[in-house]
């Protein structure tokens, strides 16, 4: 299992938001429900949860002590952190780009559709914590790679 590149992401980014903006064109506004701040807020707790797992992760791996009970992280801890990871990167990009393709279509209508300049703030809240689940999912990513091995001594020729 490799890496979960950012162009892979960007291209899924990229069809969620004309996937977004084409069922905002067919159904907007009567199939969708208000859009409020309040809506794309979970996605920031757990961008931050993963974050601050990340942090703790990296300690680990590189032989840090933290808190209570120091140590280091058992091999599957660290195998099921990537997998979150991995599933959240990809999980935050798509909701990225659907919610990007819905402001897209949102912003130009905002003085035409009254619904739509309410909307739209709880879009772009709804993308940015997106966007952050994303990024804290390619740190915790990151942070799960395992250290580089030390020189050997007296190992120079």
């Amino acid at each position: 299992m490799g890496p979960t590149r950012k162009r892979d992401l960007t291209a899924a980014a990229v069809a969620a938001a004309v996937a977004g903006y084409l069922l905002a064109v067919l159904l907007y506004p009567g199939a969708y429900p208000p859009i409020t701040i309040w809506t794309g807020l979970s996605l920031l707790g757990v961008a931050i949860a993963e974050a601050g797992w990340a942090f703790f992760v990296r300690a680990r791996i590189t032989g840090g002590e933290i808190g209570v009970g120091g140590g280091r992280l058992h091999p599957l801890a660290v195998a099921r952190s990537l997998m979150i990871a991995k599933a959240s990167a990809w999980a935050g990009a798509l909701v990225f780009g659907w919610w990007i393709g819905l402001e897209v279509y949102l912003l130009p209508r905002r003085g035409v559709l009254r619904v739509a300049g309410e909307d739209a703030t709880g879009a772009l809240v709804a993308a940015a914590c997106a966007l952050a689940l994303a990024v804290a999912a390619l740190w915790l990513q990151h942070c799960c790679k395992s250290p580089p091995e030390p020189p050997e001594n007296g190992a120079s020729e």
